[in-house]
This record gives structure tokens, sequence and C-alpha cells, in this order.
């Protein structure tokens, strides 16, 4: 810009200010003055917008001479705010638009945007080049106006923002580097298939080096070896790593997820980080002029570490390094280490043996379309070799669930976010006032694919045709309010139903008999009454619908005969500690399976005198449930605390461990479930807001699904769950709010389709907080 230029510029302004009668800003005529400095000397000019030192009033005028800043020989504008800022936020937006193609870098750290703005800020774009939003209130990252030319994009701390949009990125093709550090950011399957839309991404952080400031290489690991485990000296100074020792020690479990396996698997518990002050020596540098020696007791896995700062969730999740480096094949740099050739066949390897890309044993995506092509033309792939539609043919041949399958491996695929839908809704014109229903235990229906059963925490049993969202039946069974803890089906007569209490009290109704009478509110019959059996967490029918069995918190388990309600059996001391869940198998009327929360399973056939178990199979803690396959060959257990293992049935031998992580809390009661037959796993626990998905038979991950109601903005807490028989990939969940802590409801969940939460009822209600029991 030459003095004329800079003179025309400074002109501009000053006119502008006259003509809004405003007084001139001193910090934007120092920056106006600078940028013709810069042109003398370096030929290029760069005007720097400081919304720190601005007011309201200077906006105005400013916005007028930015709109004209083409004439002017401007090379970049940099907007910036380095601290927060008090100027008017639709007058930013304003200032960023008249800037338009002269934009290079916005810095909006540290300022909170209203919701509004930055909606308007994401659906239309910016022209800048890189993009700070540093410590923004984003809960859902949905950019989808025009980025075309920003390469950097930083959201550290936004500390609400939970997910990304799986096309949140799409109109970034330069992106090349993201920063997420401190951010909420947890699920790994989500956040791959957002980042999978950024072509030129190259450098990626959730967690940074504590020296680090920008999401290139650490100098630090220029110096030594390949792996962030052997990087060598911390480059700090002394007066940060003082400040950051208890920093450093509470994230120091999220840091072991980025090294290699052998590291990795050491436990936090089986690590101590110790600084040594009297190892800082200086370097001699100016950029990172002292280190530090970081000593661990286990020196013979790690003598020197890297130190991360400000990890999202995400860092903590197994192979978190490993499974980010496989899915993201152009990746250069992930949390300030470079990514190489090693480091890639390593990721290549976990990846392969702790998950699965696609369900069924799928190593690529397949066109929805494609797949209704190969079924109406009665072959496997038109478009193969005629050896290979031979071989197809066959196999189609052997499976009568291959198209099928294919199809759900498509759906799968493509789908990032499961399409959930609320049951609240249903059930809302029950009740008298403003009371609703409070589910506590649910079931699918045996034959019917659109009815299912729940029992509340208020004695009631009610039967609702999900698809067409109404009720079928309502019955306030107990008529006292205590909570429905087992629910159950009979198998040959799927119209009735057994309903069980904690108080103890059992019923067997029919539900053609219970349809309410709108003049009356009474039913046709009154339902089956049993003797009692106090403390009840579980009830379960077997194969023949002649006797069924109770068990709760106690040592007990009952037997009784179903069509006389005479109690048959009472079985007691068969484990130490109470009997939460008790299963029969689903096609031997006389073999039942008990957990405890002594750590033992049991097999039991009725027809010996149940005084010894078939055999006993032991968890490392206590037993929460367990359930047979449905072709009865595996049993299905799950303790405290995401301890989840696949036995054989006929022996109890250790089939699969699904290898979930532990939380460290005694009560997050875990539950899961056979999905599609018993092809997959469903897993889910009372503190976590996570359904996990894994393959039965080689316990790899095929998904996580993190839920959160992004309306109350609120965590869902997963008490129990169902896989939908009549329908793969679909489900249904059991959750409980965060907030409002009162609030449950019944979700159900399809993982073949992409989509949000239905209507949200906004009511509250009260419920009580001991949910830790039962199936």
């Amino acid at each position: 810009m030459s003095l004329h230029t800079s003179s025309s510029i400074v002109s501009r302004y000053l006119n502008s200010c006259k003509l809004h009668e405003v007084l001139p800003n001193t910090a934007v005529l120092s920056q106006l003055y600078e940028a013709s400095i810069q042109e003398e000397v370096q030929k290029r000019s760069t005007l720097v917008v400081p919304l720190d030192e601005l007011k309201d009033d200077d906006m105005l005028p400013l916005v007028d001479m930015l709109l004209k800043i083409h004439l002017f020989n401007v090379d970049a504008v940099d907007i910036l705010s380095t601290s927060k800022s008090v100027v008017n936020q639709e007058s930013v937006v304003s200032l960023m638009r008249a800037v338009n193609s002269t934009l290079r870098i916005v810095d909006l750290q540290d300022t909170l945007y209203r919701k509004d703005i930055l909606w308007d800020l994401f659906q239309v774009g910016l022209n800048c080049q890189m993009l700070k939003l540093r410590s923004t209130e984003i809960q859902k990252l949905n950019m989808v106006g025009s980025f075309l030319q920003l390469h950097t994009l930083n959201l550290d701390f936004c500390s609400s923002l939970t997910s990304l949009d799986k096309d949140c990125f799409t109109c970034m093709p330069k992106l090349m580097r993201l920063s997420m550090c401190g951010t909420r950011i947890v699920d790994l399957w989500t956040t791959r298939e957002a980042l999978s839309r950024l072509p030129s991404l190259t450098e990626l952080r959730f967690q940074n080096c504590i020296c680090c400031k920008d999401t290139g290489p650490c100098l630090a690991s220029s110096n030594g070896a390949g792996s962030p485990a052997y990087v060598g000296k911390l480059l700090m100074n002394e007066d940060s790593l003082r400040n950051s020792v208890d920093k450093v020690s509470n994230h120091f479990g999220g840091i072991l997820s980025s090294y290699p396996p052998s590291v990795a698997t050491t436990g936090k518990e089986d690590l101590q980080l110790e600084v040594s002050f009297s190892d800082l020596h200086v370097q001699g540098r100016d950029d990172c002029p002292e280190n530090v020696n970081l000593k661990l007791r286990d020196t013979s896995i790690v003598s020197k570490m890297y130190l991360s700062c400000h990890p999202s969730p995400i860092c903590y999740e197994k192979h978190y390094r490993e499974y980010m480096i496989a899915s993201l094949p152009h990746l250069q740099v992930l949390d300030n280490f470079p990514v190489r050739k090693l480091d890639r066949e390593t990721a290549n390897t976990v990846f392969s043996q702790y998950y699965e890309y696609l369900p069924y044993k799928r190593r690529q995506k397949e066109n929805v379309a494609s797949v209704l092509h190969m079924r109406e033309a009665g072959r496997g792939n038109a478009y193969h070799r005629k050896s290979s539609r031979i071989k197809e043919a066959v196999s189609c041949r052997r499976s009568p669930h291959f198209y099928s399958r294919s199809l759900c491996a498509a759906k799968l695929g493509s789908s990032a976010t499961p399409s959930l839908h609320k049951m609240s809704n249903i059930c809302s014109d029950v009740k008298e006032g403003s009371e609703i229903l409070r589910p506590r235990q649910f079931e699918y229906h045996p034959t019917n694919p659109s009815l299912m059963a729940f029992g509340t925490l208020d004695g009631e049993v009610v039967v609702v045709n999900h698809d067409a969202g109404n009720i079928f039946s309502y019955t306030p069974l107990f008529g006292v309010t205590n909570s429905i803890l087992g629910l159950c089906w009979l198998n040959k007569n799927p119209s009735k139903l057994l309903a069980g209490s904690d108080s103890g009290s059992l019923r067997l109704y029919d539900i053609n008999d219970t349809l309410q009478k709108a003049e009356s509110g009474c039913s046709s019959s009154s339902p089956v009454v049993f003797d009692k059996f106090d403390q009840l967490t579980s009830l379960h029918v077997n194969s023949t619908d002649d006797q069924f069995l109770t068990s709760g918190y106690s040592k007990k388990v009952a037997i009784y005969d179903t069509c006389s309600g005479k109690r048959l059996h009472l079985f007691t001391d068969m484990h130490q500690e109470p009997i939460n869940v008790a299963k029969f198998a689903h096609h031997s009327p006389d073999l039942l399976v008990t957990s405890s929360f002594d750590r033992d399973v049991k097999l039991w056939d009725l027809r010996q005198t149940p005084n010894q178990p078939c055999y006993t199979a032991s968890s490392s803690r206590g037993n929460v449930m367990v359930c047979f396959s449905p072709d009865d060959l595996y049993l299905l257990v799950s303790a405290v605390d995401n301890e989840v293992k696949q036995l054989l049935s006929v022996d109890g031998r250790q089939q699969t461990d699904f290898g979930i992580a532990s939380t460290g809390s005694a009560h997050n009661y875990t539950r899961s479930y056979y999905m599609n037959g018993r092809d997959y796993v469903i897993s889910g626990s009372s503190d976590e807001s996570i359904v996990r998905i894994c393959c039965a038979q080689t316990g790899r991950r095929l998904r996580d699904y993190y839920l959160e109601d992004h309306v109350l903005e609120s965590p869902i807490l997963v008490q129990s769950l169902r896989s939908d028989p009549f329908r793969h990939f679909h489900m249904a969940v059991l959750a409980s709010y965060v907030r409002p802590s009162s609030r449950r409801d019944i979700i159900k969940v399809n993982l073949l389709e992409s989509g949000q939460y239905g209507d949200e009822d906004s009511k509250r209600e009260d419920f009580s907080s001991s949910y830790g029991h039962e199936g």
C-alpha cells in the first residue's frame, strides 16, 4: 500500500466516521498506518481489525470503510479477538461479510456468541482461510455454508461441543488443519464419518502436546524415535510445568490411549508419574527453551513420555490413536505427533483385530440400489466375472439371509447417527391431570412386531402399538404403588403376559381381556394371582409355558405352575449373594441359568435335584444379568461396569470377551442382549450414555452410539435395552435423563436410518432413583 493509497483509505475511514458522527478509533487508525508500513517493507499489506479495542459506535464507520476495501491495495484483512469482546455480535457478522474476499483470519475466541449468530454464520459460511472459535458454546457442529477457502479451523475449548454432523465438513475442500482439544466429542464412529469428508485434512488434534500451540508436529518429536512413547525429553518451561503437574496427573490415563499397545495396555493404576525439576536444563532454543525428564515407575515399558493437555473424551477411548490413523489414510499429524509408516501399519493391524468396519464382515460399502439389483437379477454381482457370479450364487443359495444382510450392511454403512423415536407422547393421555407414565421395564411381543409391553414405577402394565403410536391396553395391575421389575410374554399363548413387582406380587393376565372399556374403566376379567416372591427383580417362563421362575434380591429361586398358580419349588442358597436375574433356556423347558452378585453364573437342570449346578462360571465383578442366545448355544453374561463375556452353554467355557473398558464405578450396572438373532451383541450401562454393538463371534466392535437429548441438552443414561426381534439393527432403550433427573422414557433406535429425536415431551415427573437391579 503506497502512502497515497494509505492516505486514501485513512481518508475514507475519517469521512465515514464524520458521516456517522463517531470519533475515529485510534486502534483502527494505528492498524491502517501499520499496514502501509508493511507495504513499504514487504510489498504486501495486512489490515488487522482488533475487536477487543472496538465499541459498538465504532462498527458502522468501520463496516462502511471495509465495504470498499477492494478499492485499496490491501492484500488481507484479519479480524481478531484475544479477549472477551463487548461489540454487538450482529455487527461483527456484518464486519466479516463486508470484508468478503480479502478476509484471511477470523479469531473469535473466548467470546460466547449466541446460537442464532452461530447458526447464521454456519449456514451462510465465510470466505476466510483461518477460523478460530475457541471457547464458543457450540453443541453440535453443522457448518453447511460455504467455507471454500478455509484451511485451518480451531474449535479448542468449545466445552459444549459433543458431536459432529456427518456432513458438517463437506463445504471445506481445502481444510488441512483441525483442532478440537478440550471439547466433549467422544464417539469414534460419528467423528470418523464427519472427518472422512475432508479430502485435504493432514493435521488433527483432540489433545495437544503441552508445548505446542498449533496442530503441526511437536518439535520434540523431530529429535528422537518415531513413536510418541519414545519422543525423548519434553520441551516446556519451569513455570508452566509447576502449574501443570496436577493437570498432568488427572489426564494421564487419557494419554495412554495415544501410545502403542505395549504402553496403552498398561493401566493407570500401574503407572506413577514423577516430574523431576532437577532435570531441567536450558537448551538454548527460543521457541522451547527448556526440557524436563518424565519418569515412570514401570521404566521397562517407557522411560520418557510425551505429555498431553486438554484431551477430549474421545482420547480416552481404547485404541483411539490407531482407530483414527486407520480411518484417515491422508492424516500426517495426530495430536502433534507425526504419523509414520510404522504407525499406520500398526494402526491397520489393531483396527482389523478390534473393530468391524461394516457388519457381516463386509470390507467395502455397498450401494443399496446395487444390492436390490442383484436380488432382482438373482445373482451375487452383475459386474463380476462368470466364475465370481457362480460362486456368489452358490453363497446366496446357502444363506437365505444373504440379501437382507447385504441391505443392512449398506444402510448401516451410510448411517452415522441413528434415528431415535421417543414413546412418551404415546402415553400422554392415559393418566389424569399432568401425570404421565414412568416406564421401568419393557419387553417386545414375541409374535406381533407392533406390540410392546412395559411396566411402570407406579405398578401399571401398559401394552402399546409402537408402530401406530397408540395404546393397546392399560392396566393399573396391582392397585398399589410398586415398581414393575419383571415382565415376560408366554410363548405358546402370546396374548398372555406375566408381571411381577418389587413387592413380590405376581400376576398373569390376557391382554385381550384387559382392554379398557371407555365407559367403565374396568377390564372384563381378573388376572391370575400367585403367591408372593419377596424382593423380586426378575421372572421368566420356560419354553412350554407350564412353569416360570422368579429371582430377586435374595439367594432364592422359586418355580411356579403357570396354570394353577401354585408354587412348585423354592430353592434356597443357590448363590452366596442375591440372584439378580435367572433365565430358562429357549428350547429346553428344564434348563435354567442364574447370575448373582457373588460373581458366579450357574447352569441348572430341573430334571436333577438342583443341589449342585451343572457347572459354575465366574466373573471378576458381580453379575447383573445373563441370557441364552436364541439357539441356546451360548450364554451372554454381563457383570458390573462393562464386563461382558460370551460362554459356551454346554460347559461354561469362555468363547468371547468383548473387552469393554470399565469406568471404575461399582454402580455402573451393565446389561447386554443379542441382536439380529445371535449375530451381534448390544450392551449398555446405567451410568453411561453409550450403546455398544459388537460382533458376537469375534468380539470386534462394530459401532458405539452416544445418546443425548439435544433439546434438553442432557445425556441419556442407559438403564436397560432390548433388540427388536423382528427388525435387524433396531432396538429400544429404557433411558433416564441427567437433566431433569426425574425424566425417563423408552426410546426406539433405528440404526439403519439417520435422524434425530422425535417430538420432545417437556413434562417433568418424579421417580425413585433406585434403579440398579433387575434385567
